[in-house]
């Protein structure tokens, strides 16, 4: 590779483990407890509320409903009024957080609803508070799977990235686009897509390594 289209990797990298890591980070503050309230707000559960439950719901439901691509162009407006503008890296986080919150919760709603409820009840008949339920039951058991749905969630959002390039979003996927599909330059297509499965790979085993480190399961 050139000196330029090595520079031009690097900063297509760096952009998109950017983009990546501000929305899951905001998805990990939301999307958890999201996930949490749908479970525990649900019939028969410690917080039960069918009210919120399918209020939360239906939120969740309509947004993971939309494609990302039309998500993107749909929110330009509310991107420009968060990030100031509407291209570029920071702009591109925007409709990335939001398609990964209800991503998110939906996948640790899963995970929390595995969790045996014999153990909730358990804690329940000693006292326990729904709070320290879901701190000391809910949360410690669920933890393995959570980190791999956050794992999970981290490899869509890698090739969500790599769309939000089509409208000048910036990472890996940009360059793929504009000096590889535009130039009708196959070599660069070709290096990107290596990038791109590397980083897929290398923070899938970093996941994978992590939940079996905490699975006392096991």
């Amino acid at each position: 590779m050139s000196p330029e289209l090595i520079k031009l990797m690097i900063q297509g990298i760096e952009e998109t483990l950017f983009m990546v890591s501000i929305s899951t980070l905001i998805a990990a503050i939301i999307g958890i407890p999201l996930g949490i309230t749908l479970v525990t707000t649900s019939k028969g559960h410690i917080l039960e509320n069918r009210v919120i439950n399918q209020i939360l719901g239906t939120i969740v439901n309509i947004i993971r409903s939309i494609p990302f691509i039309i998500l993107m162009v749909a929110i330009i407006p509310l991107t420009r009024l968060i990030a100031g503008t509407s291209i570029g890296t920071t702009a591109a986080c925007v409709p990335l957080t939001i398609v990964a919150i209800p991503f998110l919760s939906r996948l640790v709603e899963t995970s929390i609803r595995d969790v045996d409820f014999g153990l909730v009840e358990a804690a329940e008949s000693m006292g326990a508070s729904p709070l320290q339920i879901i701190r000391k039951v809910l949360l410690p058991e669920a933890l393995p799977t959570i980190i791999n749905n956050i794992t999970v969630l981290i490899v869509n959002l890698i090739g969500a990235s790599a769309m939000a390039g089509a409208i000048g979003g910036g990472g890996l996927g940009d360059i793929a686009i504009r000096y590889g599909y535009y130039r009708y330059d196959t070599g660069v297509m070709l290096v990107t897509l290596v990038f791109i499965v590397a980083i897929v790979q290398l923070l899938q085993g970093m996941g994978n390594l992590a939940a079996r480190k905490i699975d006392h399961r096991k």
